[in-house]
């Protein structure tokens, strides 16, 4: 994250580092640093030295970006986890991780009072707010207090490391090796993003996202270190969204695709309700953008979005402004950081425009932390390339085009079908709020397309809705891809990063099944 901000401390100490949305609760650059500070002091007192690891396991709370700055002085590795976690995800990632310190909040007190007994080598557990009756949670702002504001003698760049969302099996560490620099020395990486991102100094950068994920943390950190201003939305919601933008003359933001399709479906007259004309630049990610989508937010905004892909690991980096998506629609952006190789199941090359799985060679060092397997799973044979599984393909241009995660690829009737471009297609019906599709099981094709979907409020999950959606993919896709049936949920369970959890939708269908192949 790089949440640093001992420059403007001094030299803009009362500026706001970062605002809390609903409460206008206002941190500024100077109390970021002392507090930041304090808490290094504890953690080195609490016997935590260069390369040790802490877990934080809290909502996005005022104490979130000084608990991941004090780490990055005292040269940690910090593990912010997802705060919707169950207690038994939580402990996995807590003993993973080997953290010696657990810090949570007041609104998460409930599962990490649960999750305490199953961590028995964490030595220091900390509570934002606590209630007094906390277990072994001692309060945060008490054990802090009384440690000097400046900084411990022997400061070293921390960094995150930060856990995958577990789509695919249990959640992995990504472990990076620890720099030896001092922490106002930012990484390579950072100059790169805050070059593409253009950002600046006085910047205000409106954050709809979780914190615990690695592109707001990138993006909230690196305002921060510009001295600029952070708006920290505790959960996003479409027109609260629009209105911080106007309230606070929001420079930057960073959202992906479903949030905009959900502000795209607001009422026309909510939608106009708000000046956003502060916007200088929105980037998106995470997900691939549905076409339609992505053309009524440039229509709407103006041509300041701009989009990348990055998966977590660091393998390479894919961007694209709004005049080259434009040229080259549904793209993801022209590789700009380490070698791409688009490859099919035996190793091989596949021509340009045909998909395959996406290998880097050239990108950032990385291991799965305590997992050998899972690392020797995502590298080539010989050891030159890495992969998470992405399949996709490049144009002639030199523009790569996600189709899909490979897991999530179905195979019908000896066909390949990629689900993603059924779901772009469903998302932009306007009864549908949000859909998934996969594969289930079929005696005599292998698998058929299923599509689960989440109807707009108000919208009867009936057969003729069923009949309607399905003769809509009919139009659009050819008939593999269409699905044979369509089931309705009240809501699908998405990440709050903005990622499908495709898995626990498609368990149902394969349950009592040994094998995912017929």
């Amino acid at each position: 994250m790089t949440v640093f901000s001992r420059k403007y401390a001094h030299a803009a100490p009362d500026s706001a580092a970062y605002v809390m949305a609903s409460t206008g609760a206002t941190v500024t650059h100077r109390q970021l640093e002392e507090r930041a500070n304090q808490l290094a002091h504890l953690l080195r007192s609490a016997g935590l030295n260069k390369g040790d690891h802490i877990a934080l396991f809290m909502e996005n709370n005022g104490r979130f970006l000084e608990v991941c700055s004090a780490a990055e002085r005292a040269g940690l590795y910090y593990t912010p986890t997802n705060s919707y976690l169950k207690a038994d995800e939580l402990a996995f990632i807590v003993n993973n991780s080997e953290s010696r310190v657990l810090i949570t909040s007041r609104a998460r007190r409930e599962v990490a009072l649960e999750v305490a007994p199953m961590c028995p080598n964490v030595e220091l557990f900390l509570i934002v707010d606590g209630t007094g009756d906390d277990g072994p949670f001692r309060d945060y702002a008490t054990e802090t207090s009384g440690f000097p504001v400046t900084p411990i003698a022997d400061e070293n760049l921390g960094i995150a490391m930060l856990y995958s969302s577990g789509t695919t099996g249990r959640p992995k560490g990504i472990l990076r090796p620890m720099p030896d620099s001092p922490p106002d020395q930012p990484l390579p990486l950072w100059g790169f993003l805050d070059n593409l991102w253009k950002y600046r100094e006085g910047m205000i950068y409106l954050s709809p996202a979780p914190l615990y994920h690695s592109a707001p943390q990138a993006a909230v950190g690196l305002t921060i270190r510009r001295g600029g201003t952070v708006v920290v939305m505790e959960h996003f919601d479409p027109e609260e969204y629009l209105r911080l933008v106007e309230h606070h003359k929001v420079s930057h933001s960073q959202l992906v695709p479903t949030m905009f399709s959900r502000m795209l479906k607001l009422p026309e007259e909510v939608r106009t309700r708000h000046d956003l004309s502060s916007l200088e630049i929105a980037v998106h990610a995470a997900a691939p953008c549905p076409v339609p989508v992505k053309e009524q937010m440039i229509a709407w905004w103006g041509p300041i979005i701009e989009e990348y892909y990055g998966a977590t690991e660091g393998l390479g980096f894919a961007a694209c402004n709004t005049a080259e998506w434009l040229a080259h629609k549904g793209t993801v952006g022209r590789i700009v950081l380490g070698d791409l190789h688009v490859l099919d199941d035996e190793m091989k090359p596949t021509p340009k425009g045909q998909s395959g799985t996406l290998w880097f060679s050239s990108g950032g060092a990385f291991t799965y932390f305590n997992d050998a397997e899972k690392t020797r799973e995502s590298s080539s044979p010989d050891g030159t390339m890495t992969t998470v599984g992405d399949v996709g393909y490049v144009d002639d241009d030199g523009f790569l085009y996600l189709t899909d995660r490979a897991t999530f690829m179905i195979i019908s009737g000896g066909v390949n079908i990629y689900p993603q471009e059924c779901e772009n297609l469903l998302i932009t019906h306007p009864k549908v709020a949000d859909a998934a599709v996969f594969g289930v099981p079929n005696e005599d094709l292998g698998e058929e397309v299923k599509a689960v979907v989440q109807l707009m409020p108000g919208i009867d999950a009936s057969p003729e809705t069923e009949r309607e959606l399905i003769e809509f993919c009919a139009a659009n896709l050819s008939r593999q891809k269409v699905p044979r049936s369509i089931d309705f949920e009240a809501e699908l369970p998405r990440l709050p990063t903005g990622k499908l959890y495709k898995k626990s939708l498609r368990e149902r269908y394969w349950a009592g099944r040994t094998s995912r192949i017929l």
